[in-house]
């Protein structure tokens, strides 16, 4: 197998920076637009077989160094009794939104008997994948799917979800309570049917201050990692817009820390320590520059990192819909052509 990610993950030395793209598998590619043609995405997310393969689109058409099992981190909150659907033009839409102690005490305790798709998705993948490079599960954190359950989808201020915060802290604390809970069961069988390694996403965590993001999330975030640290498989963790929290996210428990595009690599790896690795961080923007602008962009990262083991390269958020495919491509030759430990002429 073609172990980079792994090892860099736990911060070995590597022959070259490994990379891989957080929405790697999605609508900037054709073969996923044909799938899409035919399945909506909850079909596709539920079907394990088509799960598989939009997985292994882009590790059939690129060298990258991991793969990540294709689904969406909504779907605990399916499991957990929340109608979701997917509306063109506004992305998901909570049906019932959370807004009530009625609300968050008809919120299921969920097993992990109510994601078999999602290990027979990891399982199908995984043989499909037949050892050519590591596989990636995931799952969204508390804080963000607390965020989408109690605004009914996205947000630009978080109102709902920070008036709930902020008047009824022991509310909140018994909904993030649920919500880590559920997350540690869907991680848990995505390991355990497979997966190599896990990253959670909080995508929506950057809006918090660093008192109330160690007040109100860092508890629950500690939970999920501390519950899946004996499953002996690196632990990622992600946000955007977390440049002020990055000292508190350290805290939180995991083996990596993923960065957005808004902080500079070198100064956010000094922030969170040297013994854990870190993941990023290209603004996504970049790969619909021209490619000499990729190259300069990339060669920079990889002059943050310095060398040291434990970089793992990609976007600091996903690939766009409108990422032109050799753009893709690229950048992965350019990590992988300059990504090496000795390359002080090759930055030069």
């Amino acid at each position: 197998m073609n172990d980079r990610f792994l090892k860099a993950c736990r911060a070995e030395p590597v022959d070259r920076t490994p990379v891989w793209f957080m929405r790697q598998a999605g609508r900037y590619m054709p073969e996923y637009q044909a799938i899409r043609a035919k399945y909506s995405i909850l079909d596709v997310c539920k079907t394990p077989e088509l799960a598989a393969e939009v997985t292994l689109q882009p590790i059939q058409r690129f060298p990258l160094d991991a793969a990540i099992i294709f689904a969406d981190i909504l779907l605990p909150l399916e499991a957990m009794g929340l109608p979701l659907a997917f509306v063109e033009g506004k992305g998901p839409v909570i049906r019932s939104p959370v807004r009530s102690e009625r609300d968050v005490a008809r919120l299921a305790a969920v097993t992990g008997d109510a994601f078999l798709y999602a290990d027979q998705a990891v399982r199908h993948a995984k043989q499909a994948l037949a050892g050519r490079v590591p596989l990636i599960g995931f799952a969204g954190a508390p804080f963000t799917l607390a965020s989408y359950a109690i605004e009914g989808g996205s947000s630009r201020d978080y109102f709902l979800t920070k008036r709930l915060m902020f008047t009824r802290p022991d509310l909140w604390r018994i909904l993030l309570s649920k919500l880590a809970n559920v997350v540690v069961e869907y991680l848990r069988v995505q390991i355990r049917a497979g997966a190599q390694a896990v990253q959670l996403f909080d995508s929506w965590v950057g809006c918090l201050s660093p008192r109330d993001y160690e007040e109100y999330v860092l508890p629950h975030t500690q939970h999920i990692f501390a519950s899946l640290k004996g499953e002996g498989v690196p632990l990622i963790y992600f946000g955007t817009g977390t440049a002020a929290l990055l000292k508190w996210m350290r805290k939180a428990g995991s083996d990596v820390i993923g960065l957005d595009w808004r902080v500079q690599l070198d100064e956010a790896w000094q922030t969170i320590g040297y013994d854990l690795a870190v993941q990023g961080n290209l603004d996504p923007m970049v790969l619909c520059a021209p490619t000499r602008e990729i190259e300069r962009r990339v060669k920079d990262i990889l002059r943050q990192a310095g060398g040291r083991p434990g970089h793992i390269f990609n976007l600091g958020h996903g690939v766009l819909p409108s990422t032109p495919i050799d753009a893709v491509a690229a950048t992965i030759e350019y990590v992988h052509r300059f990504g090496t430990l000795d390359r002080t002429s090759i930055l030069a």
